[in-house]
C-alpha cells in the first residue's frame, strides 16, 4: 500500500483524453461485482425453488442427478450474465449506460474541488506533471470531432477525479440534476493501491460541499447489495439507509428513489442518503 500525502491531491473534472485511463479503472475496482451480485440472486429462497423445481423435472427426463442439478444453475447464470447490465458499478444510475464524452469538461482551465486538507497543512497542491493517453489516436481524434449540445453536457452529468500529480487515483461519478436539490452518487472507485488512505472519503466529502453551495440538501448513493465495505464506508460519512426507519417522508422519498432489481425483483441495491 502507497502512503499519500492527501493536501497535494488535486480533485478536477474528467476531460476527454482521460476518458480510457477512467474506464480502466473502474474495470479494476468494480471487478468482481456482477459475479457477486449473480451469486447474491442465486442464493434467494424463491429462485433456489425454482431451481429445485427444474432440477426435478429435468431428473424425469435424464438420468444424470448432477446434470439435472447443475443444467437449470447454468442456463439461469447464462441469463443473468446476458440481461445484466455489463456497467455494474453503475447500478442506481437512471441509464444503463454511462456517456463518457458528454460528460467530459471542456474548459480551458480545470474545474476543481476545495480541497479540505490543504487548509490544514498550509500545503497547495504541486503542478500536475503531463498524463499519457490510453488508447489510439485515431480513437481520440474521433471522440473530439463529436458534437456535444449544451443539453447532453447537462444530462450526461459529471465525472470528478482524485489527480495525484498526473496520475488519475480514484474517481466519483454525478449524475444530472433530474430533482432540485436532489443528488446522486452512481460510481465511486479507488486504485487498489490508494485504498484506506482517505482518498474516497476525500471525493465524496469535496463533492457534497460542493453540491451544498449549488443548493442541494440531500445527496442519495447507491450500494452493490453485497458490498459490505461500501456500506460501512457511507454510514462513517454518515449516511443512512433508505427505508430503515418509519417517517412518512421517508416513505414518500423512497417511491421517487428506490433500488435497482435484478431477477424476480430481487434487489441489487441498497439506497442511502445524507441531508446536507
Amino acid at each position: 500500500m502507497v502512503r499519500l500525502e492527501l493536501d497535494q491531491v488535486v480533485m478536477r473534472r474528467m476531460k476527454e483524453d482521460d476518458i480510457e485511463i477512467v474506464k480502466a479503472l473502474i474495470k479494476e475496482g468494480c471487478e468482481g461485482t456482477e459475479n457477486r451480485l449473480i451469486l447474491h440472486v442465486l442464493t434467494r429462497p424463491l429462485c433456489l425453488f425454482i431451481l429445485a423445481v427444474l432440477s426435478s423435472i429435468l431428473r424425469c427426463l435424464i438420468h444424470s442427478f448432477i446434470l439435472a442439478l447443475a443444467i437449470p444453475v447454468f442456463l439461469l447464470i447464462i441469463f443473468l450474465k446476458i440481461t445484466m447490465p455489463r456497467s455494474t458499478g453503475v447500478l442506481g444510475s437512471s441509464r444503463p449506460y454511462w456517456d463518457y464524452v458528454g460528460s467530459s469538461f471542456r474548459g480551458t482551465q480545470d474545474e476543481t474541488l476545495q480541497n479540505p486538507f490543504c487548509r490544514i497543512s498550509g500545503k497547495t497542491p504541486m503542478a500536475k506533471k503531463p498524463r499519457n493517453r490510453i488508447g489510439p489516436k485515431e480513437k481520440d481524434k474521433d471522440m473530439s470531432t463529436e458534437k456535444i449540445t449544451p443539453e447532453r453536457e447537462e444530462a450526461a452529468g459529471q465525472v470528478w477525479l482524485a489527480d495525484f500529480e498526473g496520475d488519475i487515483l480514484g474517481c466519483v461519478f454525478r449524475e444530472s440534476e433530474e430533482r432540485a436539490g436532489i443528488r446522486r452518487i452512481c460510481r465511486l472507485v479507488t486504485g487498489c493501491w490508494y485504498r484506506r488512505e482517505g482518498l474516497g472519503r476525500l471525493l465524496v466529502q469535496s463533492l457534497e460541499q460542493r453540491e451544498r453551495k449549488t443548493g442541494a440538501h440531500r445527496v442519495y448513493a447507491h450500494v452493490p447489495y453485497p458490498s459490505k465495505v461500501g456500506e460501512a464506508f457511507f454510514r462513517k460519512l454518515g449516511y443512512q439507509q433508505l427505508g430503515g426507519g418509519t417517517d412518512e417522508d421517508e416513505d414518500e422519498e423512497g417511491k421517487l428513489e428506490s433500488p435497482e432489481r435484478g431477477f424476480l425483483g430481487y434487489s441489487l441495491t441498497k439506497v442511502y442518503y445524507k441531508d446536507l
